[in-house]
């Protein structure tokens, strides 16, 4: 049975923009919010935050590793450090840092990935990071964030800033539509509810949320409903959600700006599989991505509603099987 969806996708500004303004913000609040960038500021967005309290900010220069420990030791000290740079710079070059100095000792460091994915642009796959998330996920202790809009990005920022603890948000260049309402309520640890549906959930986060919509719309021509569900919060996951749709709908699709090996769908299939068995079908990299436009690379990958069609209706086929 088909069930109307109806949701009004507006534009809205990159992730990105969003974490560098609610960061300002949550500083002005709380003197003992400091910033440490890797020579990426007025790219990573952390400009903002540098402006306004220069006697906070921290250039640590292009030093992931070092800009990590230096976070770590602000944390060890008091302050509310937030370290950011690339996706792929300050996880990749910054994991050993993040594994001794921030999880093993439980310390209060919040790192914020930017240009997360392959829809960077033209920069080229060097700076795709499609390892960022099963990399902050193997961190005990951490929370993954990945937001879908700039008002859940606002509300990741202020709940890392409160919270106790490592965090890892991830954010993106590209400009993303706005989703949520400017009040609407985001709780990290729980997915959100976009859009009902009963023949097939659509899980994802970032800016595969958007293509969800977009997705369950299309479905819903042809008559088919579809469920979508924000799963902004990677770690921990919210499996009642999961095992609620899962029983309601008997299919999933995860839908990922990541590569499938290791990434939401992986934990997905592991809470699925645990508490209420149905097919899953995955939409993700499985490699590392050309250089070429936002638009382009995501296309040619095949990180699109019209992909996430095809994978609904394969999952819905399997139901039977």
């Amino acid at each position: 049975m088909s069930v109307a969806t109806k949701y009004e996708l507006k534009p809205g500004v990159a992730t990105r923009e969003a974490f560098g303004r609610a960061l300002a913000e949550v500083a002005r609040e709380n003197p003992n919010v400091v910033g440490c960038d890797a020579d990426l500021s007025k790219s990573t967005m952390m400009t903002y935050f540098a402006k306004e309290f220069p006697t906070r900010f921290f250039e640590c220069g292009i030093a992931e590793a070092n800009m990590v420990a230096i976070g770590a030791g602000l944390a060890m000290a008091g302050k509310i450090p937030f370290v950011s740079s690339f996706s792929c710079f300050v996880m990749n070059k910054g994991f050993e840092q993040l594994r001794t100095d921030v999880a093993y000792p439980n310390v209060n460091l919040k790192v914020v990935g930017t240009h997360s994915g392959i829809s960077i642009g033209e920069d080229g796959p060097s700076q795709m990071s499609i390892e960022d998330l099963a990399l902050a996920g193997a961190l005990p202790g951490f929370t993954v964030i990945s937001p879908a809009d700039e008002v859940a990005t606002r509300a990741a920022v202020r709940w890392a800033t409160d919270h106790f603890g490592g965090v890892f948000i991830r954010t993106g260049r590209a400009k993303v539509p706005v989703i949520y309402a400017a009040d609407a309520k985001i709780e990290i640890g729980k997915a959100n509810l976009l859009l009902p549906g009963t023949d097939v959930t659509l899980v994802a986060h970032g800016m595969m949320v958007a293509e969800c919509i977009r997705a369950a719309e299309a479905l819903d021509g042809e008559g088919i409903s579809a469920r979508v569900l924000d799963f902004h919060t990677i770690k921990p996951l919210d499996e009642a959600a999961l095992a609620q749709a899962a029983r309601e709908t008997g299919a999933l699709v995860v839908a990922e700006e990541h590569l499938v090996d290791c990434g939401l769908g992986v934990r997905v299939a592991q809470a699925v599989a645990r508490h209420a068995p149905a097919p899953i079908e995955f939409i993700g990299v499985e490699t590392y991505a050309e250089s070429g436009t936002p638009e382009g690379v995501p296309i040619k990958y095949g990180l699109t509603s019209a992909h996430i069609v095809a994978a609904a209706k394969k999952a819905i086929a399997r139901k039977s099987k």
